[in-house]
């Protein structure tokens, strides 16, 4: 019998030994993975050590392909029971990361609360929904058509100079009110028609106690055949009642390019009266603007300015404080 050439099973046993040795103490998956290339790949340690087996006998070859195969299932064991070891630490260290201890008392958070702005215009929609009006959005930046010509401004009307008009520089503006909505949805719907609306208005103005150059106003209006001034005064009424309860209210005649006859309503506030909104029987020009024949309907429209709602329902003392966002005043409400 031929003796097996020491040499080959020298390095055989000598390339278990230190393969299961270093497979054992791999101290990650991918440090494994390149031990696995490294002794059983195509170009491996064991590859190149069973490259010698060509210059052997046919009678010497079982027995080191034998012991070839057991160094190759031992490296292979070793790489599966490391590589278990491996995922298994791996998934015991990201538990011990993500474990949360549920007996911790929980990071305070303190709940918000609604701007008061933001609750008067909630609760306005929601009285005029209650009275059946649709609710309409329309754009902030507004071409002067929709903003003053369609509503009966003459060319010449002081609203329209730079002192009280933001004018960008393509000729469009910041609207000034929230009337633009009202043509343009006259425009797209046929009477019978009840529409609220309402959205943040830009005017040339100096802040004051009562006054800002950035405020919130609602517009509603209402088209339909025998509409009367006495209807428009029984909705203002009947809103503001809704939202205050029994106040003192007048109406004073005023003038609107877009309203005939026209008034301005007041309430009573911390001793005194305090406009709150501008009303009137729509113009038949504006009527006549959008298709309508004013001969047929008639309607009434008016604006309410949001923010002096807010200084009447919650007593504020001055407009500025509404957007001061100061936490002291906002938590009071």
């Amino acid at each position: 019998m031929t003796t097996v050439p020491t040499d080959l099973q020298t390095q055989l046993q000598t390339l278990q030994a230190t393969g299961v040795d270093a497979i054992a103490t791999a101290p990650t998956l991918e440090a494994l993975e390149a031990l696995r290339v490294s002794y059983l790949g195509k170009k491996g340690e064991l590859s190149k050590v069973l490259g010698g087996m060509g210059k052997l006998s046919a009678e010497e070859r079982p027995h080191i392909g034998a012991l070839a195969n057991t160094v190759k299932d031992a490296l292979q064991g070793g790489l599966e029971a490391r590589k278990a070891a491996l995922e298994s630490e791996k998934i015991q260290a990201q538990l011990a990361a993500e474990t949360l201890d549920v007996t911790m008392p929980g990071v305070y958070t303190p709940q918000g609360r609604i701007h008061p702005i933001n609750s008067i215009i909630d609760q306005v929609v929601d009285i005029f929904v209650g009275l059946g009006y649709t609710v309409a959005t329309g754009p902030e930046i507004e071409t002067d058509y929709y903003n003053f010509e369609a509503l009966n401004f003459l060319p010449d009307h002081p609203a329209r100079d730079m002192q009280d008009t933001l004018y960008l520089p393509n000729g469009d503006l910041m609207r000034t009110h929230t009337s633009n909505v009202q043509i343009r949805y006259m425009q797209e719907h046929e009477p019978p028609l009840r529409v609220v609306a309402t959205g943040r208005c830009y005017r040339r103005d100096t802040v004051d106690a009562t006054h800002a150059a950035v405020f919130h106003q609602l517009e509603f209006f209402a088209i339909d055949k025998g509409i009367t001034f006495a209807d428009l005064k029984g909705t203002v009424k009947a809103f503001i009642q809704a939202l205050y309860g029994d106040v003192a209210i007048r109406m004073r005649p005023s003038f609107f390019p877009f309203t005939e006859p026209s008034a301005e309503v007041d309430v009573q506030w911390q001793g005194r009266w305090l406009e709150v909104l501008g009303c009137g029987m729509i113009d038949p020009n504006v009527l006549k603007a959008v298709g309508y024949d004013p001969e047929v309907y008639s309607g009434f429209a008016g604006g309410i300015g949001i923010e002096r709602f807010a200084m009447v329902q919650y007593q504020i003392d001055d407009i500025r404080r509404l957007y001061s966002s100061d936490l002291k005043f906002l938590r009071q409400f």
